[in-house]
């Protein structure tokens, strides 16, 4: 059982690494630990760093492509290495390497095919900025209650995957990808486990992704939005169609008691437009929604045929 500890790194050369230093290499149930680092496009000495520290695996992008396609690269890189399991750690070490072991734990006892750290459950994120930690919770919430789950922590980047996981998941965003992750793996019926850790931000850390505030919630709504959309497109079209329906039915029946009350129409017309308009718009909701859900029958039986692909490419 092949465990691949990946560290997605941009100009980390001061935290690297003591990060890899603190990887234990011995877990119970685990015959070999890799280190594995995909540098990000770093100006500094990120790859001389990780090297010198014991990395096992150091690829580097060139350019700097972003976070989405430095966790796509992770993953195939670790496919193509024969991973079992592979646990994604952040460089910056505010996350205790130790707490590995509890993440790969129901992988290896078969009860969740990905696990994610939990921030928020048992405490409290030690100097997370406020903002993060409530849209993180707000979105967390949302999402739970569309995808019908419980998700204490969305965009956690602390997790282990299974290698059916890894085969399974097909990400197409450059911004970021924790949120897709989670819901595209819910989406494919994996099993998620969320296990609560404990995290101490540096008050001094800037962020890699979070260049501003606004631009995190802009590209965050985006992803979420299209994520949720190919996922479950009835609930995401056929919800606002019903809603509308029913504020329809509701209109139409304002204008029929003021009818009858006057036998007038022109008074009271505002309400049969009204209501014509939002049954018509309710109506077109639906048939996206069936539209939606024949695309997303066709993009299931796509990604069946990409997961025998990359199961044949990366065979032991």
């Amino acid at each position: 059982m092949r465990l691949i500890v990946n560290i997605p790194a941009y100009n980390e050369e001061e935290k690297i690494g003591q990060t890899i230093k603190r990887i234990p290499r011995s877990f119970e149930g685990i015959s070999e630990v890799l280190v594995q680092v995909i540098d990000d496009g770093s100006k500094d000495r990120t790859i001389e760093v990780s090297r010198e520290a014991g990395a096992d695996l150091v690829y580097a992008n060139g350019v700097n492509r972003g976070i989405g396609k430095t966790f796509r690269h992770a993953v195939e890189r670790a496919l193509e290495n024969q991973a079992d399991i592979m646990v994604n750690i952040d460089a910056d070490g505010q996350f205790d390497p130790t707490d590995i072991e509890k993440l790969i734990r129901p992988i290896l006892n078969q009860t969740a095919d990905m696990v994610s750290a939990d921030r928020f459950t048992e405490s409290s994120a030690e100097n997370i900025p406020w903002i993060k930690s409530v849209l993180n919770r707000f979105a967390a919430r949302l999402i739970g209650g569309f995808m019908n789950t419980v998700i204490p922590d969305l965009t956690c980047g602390f997790r282990a995957h299974s290698r059916e996981t890894l085969l399974r998941l097909n990400l197409p965003g450059d911004f970021t990808y924790t949120q897709e992750v989670i819901i595209d793996a819910l989406g494919k019926n994996l099993k998620l486990a969320f296990v609560p850790v404990a995290v101490t931000y540096f008050a001094d850390r800037q962020s890699r992704v979070v260049k501003s505030v606004f631009g995190y919630i802009n590209n965050s709504f985006r992803i979420i939005l299209k994520a949720v959309r190919d996922v479950r497109p009835m609930k995401f079209f056929g919800i606002p169609g019903l809603i509308l329906m029913f504020i329809s039915v509701g209109l139409f029946t304002a204008f029929l008691v003021h009818y009858f009350q006057d036998w007038k129409i022109t008074p009271y017309r505002n309400y049969l437009i009204a209501s014509l308009a939002t049954f018509v718009i309710g109506l077109q909701f639906f048939v996206f929604a069936l539209m939606a859900d024949m695309i997303k029958t066709n993009r299931r039986l796509t990604e069946d045929m990409m997961y025998f692909a990359k199961k044949e490419k990366y065979s032991r």
